[in-house]
């Protein structure tokens, strides 16, 4: 094993996972499933991304409504971005490396309770707001697929299940610590060696949220929320569009044309018009030219 593979496996520890009996069906939910998970994400992306480029979109509904959009859309999307913030300090940092940094584990859980509380209730009011707005809205519901109500299904579903693992987390001491039980499972993951005995271990509370976030991401490429992968970030880095560009000449420089001056437009000489008319229906002959003889 390699110094990453190392550091990145949990530290020895007296936990219950070195207690709880490995089963069958344990090894199948967090030893084989994780990766057919992972299969279906990249799999299904490429094959989207490959037969359906015209339905890669999140197929917008502002046109229909706005109003509400306006205030759930950023509630929904800010909220799910402090989730993901603290999915990645809770699941991938490991608990010696934030004991080091001066985080301790009643500042963490400190923070896991106020932060990610608030996060995961805005997200949920966005949510919510996205899906009565969803339903209150003619055109909007008429647009609403199946695929689309199991997405909702899902993302609602575990995002609750977020929230009741955090509330039980720091409110009941029985519940192991998710930090050496959760965590090192999801790491062992990426290193190929899925710690089967550690998420065995862990809460009820924990394994709900984990099965639930599994189907969500299995069913991810195939719904709208592929668009997460194609996130437009460079418009954060590309070049000013030139809208309306200002004169470069001097204002005074060009003496302004009266509105009554005559204009030598092809509408003045041709035959019907203005000019024409004036003249009695005969073209006026321009300088230079000869009359027509008259025999």
């Amino acid at each position: 094993m390699n110094a990453t593979a190392a550091a990145l496996l949990p530290v020895p520890l007296a936990t219950p996972a070195q207690e709880v009996p490995i089963t069958v069906v344990g090894i199948l939910l967090w030893g084989v499933l994780p990766y057919v998970v992972l299969a279906l994400v990249i799999g299904g992306s490429i094959w989207r991304y490959k037969y359906d480029q015209f339905g890669w979109t999140t197929r917008s509904s502002q046109l229909y409504e706005s109003r509400m959009l306006r205030i759930a859309s950023p509630l929904f999307h800010f909220g799910i971005l402090a989730v993901l913030a603290g999915h990645v300090m809770g699941l991938i940092i490991p608990q010696s490396w934030m004991t080091a940094a001066g985080v301790g584990e009643n500042l963490y859980h400190l923070m896991a309770l106020t932060i990610g509380t608030i996060a995961g209730v805005c997200t949920l009011a966005g949510i919510v707001m996205l899906i009565y707005r969803r339903r209150t809205t003619g055109p909007v519901f008429m647009a609403t697929t199946r695929n689309d109500k199991v997405m909702y299904v899902m993302l609602v579903g575990a995002i609750l299940a977020g929230l009741a693992t955090t509330v039980i987390s720091v409110f009941d001491p029985t519940v192991p610590n998710y930090r050496e039980t959760v965590s090192p499972w999801f790491r062992s993951i990426w290193i190929l060696q899925p710690d089967v005995a550690a998420m065995t271990a862990a809460g009820p509370s924990f394994k709900v949220h984990a099965l639930v976030a599994m189907v969500l991401f299995a069913i991810w490429p195939f719904t709208r929320l592929v668009h997460a992968f194609t996130a437009p970030l460079h418009y954060f880095f590309r070049p000013y569009i030139v809208y309306r560009s200002r004169d470069g000449r001097t204002p005074g420089s060009v003496p302004t044309r009266r509105g009554w001056d005559p204009i030598g437009t092809p509408d003045r000489d041709r035959p019907g018009g203005r000019a024409s008319r004036r003249s009695g229906g005969r073209t006026p002959a321009r300088s230079g030219s000869r009359p027509a003889d008259r025999r």
